[in-house]
Formats: structure tokens, C-alpha cells, sequence
């Protein structure tokens, strides 16, 4: 997926031009930018995805490569590479919209054929591929012992089939919405506490939500609700900090951190991006990665 980030005083109303502030091209899609992210904190991690013939699907490649991802399995499709316009306005907030493209292409023999190759300890899988293929990809990892990390996004009925072959679900706030009206048919404003254990009731995989400035909240059992807040940060461009938490979550798990530690990670790789303009460009460095590290190990 190529992000295409526009940033701009406010939106435009309907009809109207609005100049902007700047533009930028960089590498995004929330299957690459988690990957990205465990690769960066250290973990072996191995892309499935597709990406068009274009020019965009070459600079994907090379780009997945060159942070040290293994590419075997990044099919090519005669299509255009995903692309996500994002506007970002001065508070940081940003709204996308993804056109898939050849992520649509994937198909669920194929995937499922390259889950089983390796083993892993981990698969992480998003919505911006077709379910089914999730599914076949979730059905192999766990035949084969692995943990499945589903990030319900971008926002949609998130099927029963895929919910039950899911270890952990990580929604943020519109995601979480989305994901209660699909199971209980029922609305919430807010991510309150009945909400939370009411969703977490109902369906099989754990459920880690993400907050925004607030942090995150987990579903630990009937008990209390485990909460862990973001530090403080200053706020230039949200965009991509959600997979930021997702792939450090994650790798965390793969490494060993209990669930509460591995959310810890998160939040601080999550906060950390916020800080900076940019998706994978906003993302800690190696050095950075480790030092984050230090700070929850």
C-alpha cells in the first residue's frame, strides 16, 4: 500500500479547493506497517501480500526488503498497487481512504500454503485483504501453533468463522463500534466498561482496545479492566500509529512479554510515532526500538 498524505489547514467542504501545506508519498498499508514494526524491535518477520506490477508495487518490494523482511511470498497481480489518500489536519487527525487494488488478489490457497511453510510464533493479519484469505491464513496458523493477532481494520463486520480461529482482536475506538454492532447488534458511544466485557462475552479471541492520547484497555477475564495510559507526547500526525501498536503488541507476544508488558510496548512505540510526520517514516528506529525496550524489559 503507497500512502499519499496530504496535509491541510482543515478539510475542504463540499465543492470547494482548499490549498494545503504539503504533500508527501511514502510506504504504508496496515499489514506492511506492523511488519515494519516487529522487524524494527527485532523480530523475524516474513510479509505475505500482493502488490500490483506497477511502479508502486516495485518500491513496496524493495522498500519491505530493505527493512529486512523476507519477500517470498509477495505476490505480484495485473492491477494497481493498494494506494491510501490521507488528509492530515493541524491536530494531528487524519482521515484515510484505501483502495485496495491487488490486495484483493491474494488468494486463500496460496497463503494459507505460505503460513505453513515456516512455523511462526505470531500471524498478524488486517481487513484490507478478503476475509476468506485471513481466514485460511488463521486456520493454518493455528493448525500449526501460532498466535493470531487480528486487527479489524479499516471498520467491518469481522465474520464468526474468522472471529473464532482469532487469539487476540485489536480494535481501536471506531473499529470497536463497528465490531459490537456486528456481534451484539448493539450501539456505544463510548468504549465504556459493560461495553468492553459485554463484547468480550461473546466472542473467542481476547480483546486489547486502543485508545488514541488515553492508551489502551484489555479485557482481563470478569475482573478489573487492564488500563495502560500513553505518556505524554506532542501531537504532529496520527497516521499509522495504530499499526505501530498492533506490530509491537505482537512482537511482544512472540517474545515472551506477558499480554499487560506487550501492551506497555505498544502504547509507548505507538506514542512515540505521534511525535513525527509520516507512517513508516514516524516509526523508532533499531535504536530507538531498543531503547523502548529497556524502558518496559
Amino acid at each position: 500500500m503507497i500512502d499519499m498524505v496530504s496535509y491541510v489547514p482543515r478539510l475542504p467542504r463540499p465543492g470547494e479547493t482548499l490549498v494545503g501545506d504539503r504533500f508527501e508519498i511514502g510506504f504504508g498499508g496496515k499489514g506492511a506497517n506492523q511488519a515494519v514494526m516487529a522487524r524494527r524491535l527485532g523480530a523475524t518477520v516474513r510479509m505475505i501480500a500482493c502488490v500490483g506490477t506497477d511502479s508502486f508495487g516495485d518500491q513496496t518490494v524493495a522498500n519491505l526488503a530493505a527493512e529486512g523482511i523476507d519477500t517470498r511470498y509477495v505476490y505480484r497481480a495485473e492491477v494497481h498497487t493498494g494506494v491510501a489518500p490521507i488528509w492530515v489536519e493541524p491536530d494531528g487527525t487524519n482521515r484515510i481512504a484505501v483502495i485496495p487494488g491487488a490486495n484483493n488478489e491474494l488468494v486463500a490457497d496460496e497463503v494459507a500454503t505460505a503460513v505453513t511453510t515456516q512455523a511462526s510464533q505470531v500471524v498478524m493479519g488486517q481487513l484490507e485483504i478478503p476475509q476468506p484469505v485471513t481466514l485460511a491464513a488463521f486456520r493454518a496458523a493455528r493448525a500449526g501453533g501460532s498466535l493470531t493477532v487480528l486487527n479489524p481494520a479499516p471498520a467491518a463486520d469481522v465474520s464468526l468463522d474468522l472471529l473464532a480461529v482469532t487469539d487476540w482482536i485489536i480494535p481501536n475506538e471506531t473499529e470497536f463500534a463497528a465490531l459490537l454492532w456486528s456481534v451484539l447488534h448493539a450501539e456505544a458511544n463510548a468504549v465504556t466498561e459493560d461495553a468492553l466485557h459485554a463484547l468480550a462475552a461473546h466472542i473467542a479471541p481476547k480483546l486489547l482496545v486502543t485508545l488514541g492520547e488515553a492508551g489502551a484497555v484489555m479485557v482481563a477475564g470478569v475482573g478489573p479492566l487492564a488500563r495502560q495510559p500513553a505518556p505524554p507526547s506532542p501531537v504532529v500526525d496520527t497516521t499509522g500509529a495504530g499499526d505501530a501498536f498492533v506490530g509491537a503488541f505482537g512482537y511482544g507476544l512472540g517474545r515472551g512479554l506477558s499480554p499487560a508488558e506487550a501492551m506497555e510496548l505498544a502504547v509507548r512505540c505507538a506514542s512515540f510515532t505521534v511525535g513525527r510526520p509520516g507512517t513508516q517514516s514516524s516509526f523508532p528506529s533499531g535504536e530507538e526500538c531498543a531503547r523502548l525496550l529497556q524502558e518496559v524489559a
